[in-house]
């Protein structure tokens, strides 16, 4: 088991491979030189840049040399298997397609997972200097937002239910028909709808500016670190049935307990 004492040490070590994911990603974003591969063999188009691959293997190379027996559950590479009980999920840059756009809304992220909950959760922008961390030790829970050296405690914020909310998803390609007819019955509800910014919609939950997000067709890389962070600032993170989503697939993130319990009344009946 992962001791609390641990964490700040950890956590020092995830920002250290945050900064290094940022170290390989930047000098790629808004290249005009920059070409995206497809990931996708048939019809779609799922980018990956040489940017994707380097931050990955610069992760990946701390963590060879520092932790050889956690695991690494990661995007670009096949998993690395571990001893330790503890695995790292990652992905060097969490919206490709905003990062070949020149969007900065793209992200790095990081989670450190100890087999029953994810204990460390980063959510980095590089490109305008904010880093989202949360870490949950025990029943104390700490979220923060560092931003170029200032350094300040976040937060969820209260909403007295979906009249009152906004609502954030990245775009409608990651929905079924049917699930797309779930999101669709919560957005009617909530005062504001937006679309398209990946990973930062999770880090706004966290910092008490958006009230809800929801998503499907999630891998776990994709939401292990935003659940982290946005638990640790006090929100909820489960799936459309109110279960753990950490692995991936549906995601239903909130901000305030009674905005997730009326979203969950309405998408529970188009969950998996």
């Amino acid at each position: 088991m992962l001791s609390d004492t641990d964490l700040p040490a950890l956590t020092d070590l995830a920002c250290r491979l945050a900064d290094a994911a940022g170290a390989a990603s930047l000098p790629h974003f808004r290249s005009r030189n920059l070409e995206a591969g497809n990931k996708r063999s048939g019809d779609g188009f799922d980018p990956v840049t040489v940017a994707d691959r380097a931050a990955e293997a610069a992760i990946r190379a701390i963590l060879a040399a520092e932790r050889p027996d956690d695991g690494v559950l990661g995007e670009e590479q096949a998993p690395t298997a571990g001893s330790s009980g503890l695995t790292w999920v990652i992905d060097p840059i969490d919206g490709t397609r905003a990062f070949i756009s020149g969007l900065p809304t793209w992200g790095t992220l990081i989670a450190l997972d100890d087999g029953e909950r994810g204990r460390i959760g980063i959510v980095d922008q590089p490109h305008i200097g904010e880093r989202f961390v949360g870490v949950k030790a025990g029943a104390e829970t700490r979220a923060w937002l560092s931003h170029r050296g200032e350094r300040r405690a976040i937060t969820t914020r209260p909403c007295p239910g979906l009249a009152a909310a906004t609502l954030f998803t990245t775009t409608p390609d990651i929905f079924t028909p049917r699930e797309w007819e779930g999101y669709r019955a919560v957005e009617r509800q909530v005062r504001l709808a937006r679309y398209g910014i990946d990973c930062y919609a999770y880090a706004l939950v966290a910092a008490g500016h958006v009230d809800l997000v929801v998503e499907a067709s999630l891998k776990a890389y994709d939401i292990a670190a935003p659940a982290a962070l946005v638990q640790a600032a006090g929100g909820i993170v489960t799936d459309w049935q109110g279960g753990d989503c950490r692995w991936g697939g549906q995601a239903l993130a909130a901000g305030d307990p009674a905005v997730h319990a009326e979203a969950l009344a309405i998408l529970g009946d188009y969950a998996d």
